[in-house]
């Protein structure tokens, strides 16, 4: 039988009921995932998008701030209509992004088909 090697750096916590049981921990370094990045949930991404879209004021649905940047600025060169929009709050740092489709057909394209017949 072959003897268990723990990779360099691994730390080990004692379970405490058997000796030389013990729990094997990741060694430290980058988080995996998207720990960091604050997202809205997706009915307070939408009512944020619509507001957008609106030209409306833009308020955080998640703490109500009213510290919205919107980039590209609606002002700016770079605000070509189709275009990718972010939108993030400066008070709880969320961040929803989403394209800008300006011209697009609001209604389905299988909807715009004649009838068989």
């Amino acid at each position: 039988m072959t003897a268990f090697t723990p990779a360099a750096g691994v730390k080990y916590i004692e379970k405490g009921w058997d000796e030389g049981d013990s729990l094997q921990l990741p060694p430290e370094g980058p988080t995996v995932g998207r720990r960091g990045i604050k997202e809205y949930r997706a009915p307070e991404a939408l009512i944020l998008i619509a507001a957008d879209r609106d030209r409306h004021p833009l308020i955080c649905p998640s703490c109500g701030s009213p510290e919205v940047e919107r980039t590209p600025a609606r002002e700016s060169v770079d605000d070509a209509p189709g275009g990718r929009v972010t939108l993030h709050c400066n008070g709880c740092s969320r961040s929803a992004v989403y394209i800008d489709r300006v011209g697009a057909p609001t209604t389905p394209s299988h909807s715009l088909r004649p009838p068989r017949g």
